[in-house]
């Protein structure tokens, strides 16, 4: 899959702003502004969605149209690829990040020890995978993309809460937000079971799998990513963090087709992931999810906001940066995921803005 991207193009140049049921369940009216209670502050944060379905520059329109032109001259798309990392890089570093150093740690360090233990010589890629994201020419499966991608997801959580004051305060309203829809979710539709199986589709470096285990210390927690460079990263950094109750365990395998036993788990996520799927892969991610889930059990998906304003509103140069690195950054904004869950056997399926530009989907397997 397109697993482990931490959303690097959209969430660093943006500018900073201030039973198989086949019925789907009432969607609750949306309003303009939806208010999501902020899980680390006792204040309550208005994030506010555009006045459109999706973005000008997402889909066949004439704006679309032309971002296309421009990234298939291929001299300007390289251009704009070298651009687009340079805009990375230094916009994290600005906020404190030190985007060099932590990389330079990565690949000076006994990471590459880790690569034998995780990798599974059998998985297949995707056609898609292949796809160069992130101005990287490898995409996913490189050792400086799992060096980098720890700054890149620090970056994201600062530029996705501009008015937080550290990047503690970030991750504590960012991911506490959607942690926090995951956990009411699940309270109000799983039949009151508890969740003690869980598995982070998409993990990249663990960023998302250790917040999951954090925010649930009893679950046993599974991290899956088709890079075998991302998952060294999450073993090996894991290894040097405090002992857990519950070791994390780490798969090499295709989101699509785990290859795991049905009904195993009570939590499916997806973090920063569809993004960067075509629709097909999304909706064998999907289904896959339904499969491995319990009867009561949850899936979560957070990402990219299609009606958030500040991604509707982003000026001319940051999208058509952000799309030359994001191959199927249309798809997902065509995609009507929503839609695509309850196709899959989902219900209850909910979607909120957990922050300024990113949503949580949240969905229930039948009883």
């Amino acid at each position: 899959m397109a697993f482990g991207a931490p959303m690097h193009m959209l969430s660093l140049v943006s500018p900073v702003t201030a039973s198989h049921a086949r019925c789907r369940s009432p969607k609750p009216r949306r309003d303009s502004v939806l208010v999501v209670r902020m899980a680390a502050s006792s204040e309550v944060g208005a994030y506010e969605e555009g006045q459109l379905e999706r973005p000008k520059w997402a889909g066949d329109t004439p704006l679309s149209r032309l971002v296309k032109a421009i990234i298939s001259f291929k001299p300007l798309y390289s251009a704009l690829k070298l651009g687009a990392r340079q805009v990375l890089i230094s916009t994290a570093e600005k906020t404190n990040i030190p985007w060099r150093e932590m990389t330079k740690e990565i690949l000076e360090s006994d990471v590459y020890k880790e690569l034998e233990s995780v990798e599974n010589p059998s998985v297949v890629y995707p056609d898609y995978y292949l796809n160069p994201f992130h101005a990287y020419d490898e995409g996913n499966l490189s050792w400086l993309a799992a060096a980098e991608a720890e700054a890149a997801t620090m970056s994201m959580a600062r530029r996705a809460i501009p008015y937080a004051s550290s990047l503690e305060e970030a991750n504590q309203i960012m991911r506490g937000n959607w942690l926090q829809a995951i956990e009411d979710h699940h309270l109000q539709y799983s039949g009151n079971s508890t969740i003690e199986d869980i598995m982070d589709v998409g993990c990249s470096i663990g960023v998302s799998t250790i917040f999951l285990a954090d925010k649930f210390p009893h679950a046993g927690v599974t991290g899956l990513d088709l890079s075998p460079y991302f998952l060294a990263v999450a073993q090996y950094k894991e290894k040097k963090g405090a002992p857990r109750k519950n070791t994390i365990r780490w798969i090499h395998a295709n989101g699509e087709d785990t290859g795991l036993p049905s009904k195993s788990f009570d939590l499916v996520s997806f973090s920063a992931v569809l993004h960067e799927c075509p629709e097909r892969a999304i909706i064998g991610l999907v289904r896959e999810a339904f499969r491995l889930l319990i009867p009561g059990g949850t899936i979560a998906i957070t990402d990219q906001a299609p009606k958030s304003k500040i991604i509707q509103n982003l000026s001319p140069v940051l999208f058509t940066l952000m799309k030359s690195t994001e191959p199927f950054l249309d798809e997902y904004y065509l995609t009507d995921l929503e839609g695509r869950l309850t196709e899959a056997g989902f219900i209850h399926v909910q979607t909120m803005l957990t922050d300024p530009r990113h949503r949580t989907v949240t969905a229930t397997v039948p009883h």
